[in-house]
């Protein structure tokens, strides 16, 4: 089932600055991404940070348009969970402090459940005691305030949904994704956990169908995952358009959690 993925973004500047861009897919089987300033050419540059392909940009005062389209085979084999990638995935991080939730988690959960059945259990909780209401949360949100709040967008589905299990001893961790099915269009925030040594997906929101989703990147909460970061104060986030879409029908929701390539 080949999926095409498609964003665009606009980016002020009045002066010199800093873009680190995490747009591109993990496994693309074509892709292109094209940065104009004033339809001059900038180069960004690509590296690694973990698992996640990062591209920065030295922005020039003006306004640059960044494109990038990708050509995706979604089926492909799970990912094992490594030792480093367990150890990171149990840890408290900037959204998702679990050690402040493992006596409520401890009540609320079985942890005696297969492990599949408790991360499903934990992804249905959510989704049962949250409201998705855009611009309901900050981009400071913890998870704590997202509990407490009641209400989010995906990265909050997706923090609580993470911080809960690493409360009850289960790997998670966060991961930005191309949604196709999603409405509105955006990019994508849902949830892995290790089932039994594999990463499977589920996403609390059920916005989207797990089975088309494609994989940008994870790390251990937004701040390792966000789409663009400006640096040195002078650039602005103006504009977005994200698209995705696959050849044929959507598969149908998953309601367990499911291996994502």
């Amino acid at each position: 089932m080949p999926t095409d993925v498609a964003a665009t973004m606009t980016v002020s500047s009045t002066g010199p600055a800093t873009a680190l861009l995490q747009v591109a897919v993990a496994s693309p089987l074509t892709e292109t991404l094209t940065v104009l300033c004033d339809g001059e050419p900038l180069e960004p540059e690509e590296f690694a940070v973990g698992e996640a392909r990062v591209h920065r940009v030295e922005l020039r005062a003006g306004t640059t348009t960044v494109a990038y389209t990708a050509a995706v085979d979604p089926a492909g084999p799970p990912r094992a969970v490594t030792p480093a990638a367990w150890a990171e995935a149990l840890r408290p991080s900037r959204y998702c402090p679990s050690d402040q939730l493992e006596g409520y988690a401890a009540a609320e959960f079985d942890r005696t459940l297969p492990r599949a059945e408790l991360v499903g259990a934990v992804a249905t909780w959510v989704h049962d005691r949250l409201s998705y209401v855009s611009g309901a949360s900050r981009p400071v949100d913890t998870a704590v305030d997202t509990l407490l709040l009641g209400q989010g967008v995906c990265r909050d589905y997706a923090h609580l949904t993470a911080t809960l299990l690493r409360a009850l001893e289960v790997p998670a961790r966060l991961v930005a994704v191309y949604a196709p099915g999603l409405d509105p269009m955006d990019f994508h925030a849902v949830v892995e956990a290790d089932v039994d040594g594999t990463w499977c997906v589920v996403d609390a929101t059920r916005l989207a169908p797990t089975g088309a989703l494609v994989r940008i990147c994870s790390g251990r909460d937004a701040a390792d995952t966000a789409f663009l970061t400006l640096l040195d104060g002078v650039a602005r986030f103006e504009s977005m358009t994200v698209t995705a879409t696959v050849d044929g029908d959507l598969p149908a929701p998953a309601d367990a959690p499911f291996p994502l390539p």
